[in-house]
């Protein structure tokens, strides 16, 4: 029997060995992976395309509304910058007793009609400032009332006594300053200060009487410096009572707060003596 070979290997048929599968799915990769790379970008930039879009509407709807807002929020600043509502209407001031209400917003620079730009977040600076330009100040605090009142709360350093120069009177403020104003008559309560030489005494010396209770304060017509050999310190006072002190400068506010005890059990006016200890005795008749 004679068998007849069939050279065509194309319609040949037959399985494939794994080896030969594995070649064959290597070879259609590499056919896949010379194809143009456009062709894949362009159809994934295709499936992102809305997303994209949406992205970017989003993004000029944020821009526009920053946009909108900033150019709102300007407009309204200019508006009030420029209306009454920015302005003070009114400024009261509290606890002034010596200065009067314009004096207090000279010194703190704070008056009706001013900006309350000039003021809003300044305050302890402006309070500072105003202590420093007015002696008689001691505290100044700043307050805010509604959109446009202010209210100036002031503490005033009392008045502890006058210092007589050239037949005038100038006040003397219990921190120790002169004033530079003058009166031709000193008012009642206070004492009035006599032959002080020399301004640092003096200060201490005020400074020990602002320690005082107020009943004794207004007790005291007038302080002299009387300083001895023994005792530069000394000071001789003449009471609205009719007795005289003596007492030393550095414990004139400890010593004088036993004064009212003594002053009561004397029988006769005369002195009370506070340099050392503390006793009395009646005037020489």
């Amino acid at each position: 029997m004679k068998f007849r070979l069939n050279r065509d290997d194309s319609k040949q048929q037959r399985s494939m060995t794994p080896w030969e599968e594995y070649q064959a799915q290597a070879e259609r990769k590499r056919k896949q992976d010379k194809a143009p790379k456009w062709v894949h970008k362009a159809k994934r930039i295709g499936d992102k395309l809305p997303r994209l879009k949406h992205q970017r509407n989003r993004k000029l709807i944020r821009r526009m509304t920053i946009l909108l807002t900033t150019f709102t929020v300007v407009i309204l600043a200019m508006v009030y910058l420029v209306s009454p509502l920015s302005h003070f209407k009114t400024v009261r001031v509290m606890g002034a007793e010596a200065l009067s209400s314009k004096q207090v917003q000279k010194a703190v620079r704070v008056r009706p009609g001013d900006s309350i730009y000039n003021v809003v977040g300044h305050q302890q600076q402006l309070a500072r400032q105003a202590v420093k330009r007015n002696s008689r100040l001691k505290t100044v605090k700043i307050q805010f009332r509604q959109p446009n009142h202010a209210t100036i709360r002031v503490v005033e350093y009392a008045t502890a006594g006058y210092v007589m120069k050239q037949d005038r009177y100038y006040e003397v403020l219990e921190n120790g300053i002169v004033s530079q104003q003058s009166v031709t008559q000193p008012k009642s309560g206070t004492p009035v200060y006599g032959s002080f030489k020399r301004t640092q005494k003096l200060h201490r010396m005020i400074l020990q009487y602002a320690k005082l209770d107020s009943e004794i304060k207004s007790s005291i017509s007038e302080i002299q410096d009387s300083p001895t050999k023994d005792n530069p310190n000394r000071i001789h006072l003449f009471m609205n009572d009719g007795n005289e002190v003596y007492a030393s400068i550095p414990s004139f506010a400890k010593k004088m707060a036993y004064y009212p005890s003594i002053a009561a059990k004397m029988k006769h006016k005369g002195v009370v003596n506070l340099e050392v200890g503390a006793y009395s005795y009646a005037f020489k008749k």
